[in-house]
């Protein structure tokens, strides 16, 4: 499968998945960005993608991110819908500083991955009760002392 992308800055290479077994491509900073300790800040990722239909954009961290870095996305991931590939719909990946330190990234820096995920769409039917009985709510699955 093709997917159309756009690059802003084409002095930055596109996104490439680095090895045969990769399911997910790195997506780099276009600008340099400084991340003040306890805050959150845009990096634009210097793509615009046009997701394919049926599938999702899921934007989540590269694993050495948040040790190497202290950053993580406050979210965990971020969903790029079908429809965000306009000319002002860059790919940006927010990230919260948790270190106790100004944190830098520069251009050019692997930041984030990218990951295609097919999709479905439901209808919904509003009901009075889903189900009978409950497991017990939010925690329920946590053990008992």
């Amino acid at each position: 499968m093709t997917v159309k992308i756009q690059r802003l800055d084409k002095s930055l290479p596109l996104p490439v998945y680095e090895t045969e077994g990769s399911v997910g491509f790195d997506l780099i900073a276009r600008e340099t960005t400084s991340i003040a300790k306890g805050t959150i800040e845009l990096i634009p990722g210097n793509v615009i993608v046009e997701t394919p239909e049926g599938y999702m954009l899921v934007v989540a961290s590269r694993s050495s991110t948040p040790r190497k870095k202290g950053l993580t996305q406050p979210h965990g991931i971020g969903i790029i819908d079908q429809d965000y590939c306009g000319p002002s719909d860059e790919i940006k990946i927010q990230m919260y500083n948790f270190s106790d330190h100004d944190v830098s990234i520069e251009k050019g820096e692997k930041i984030a991955q990218g990951v295609f995920v097919k999709v479905n769409k439901f209808e919904f039917e509003e009901v009075d009760q889903v189900k009978e009985g409950s497991r017990g709510g939010f925690g329920s699955t946590d053990k008992k002392s």
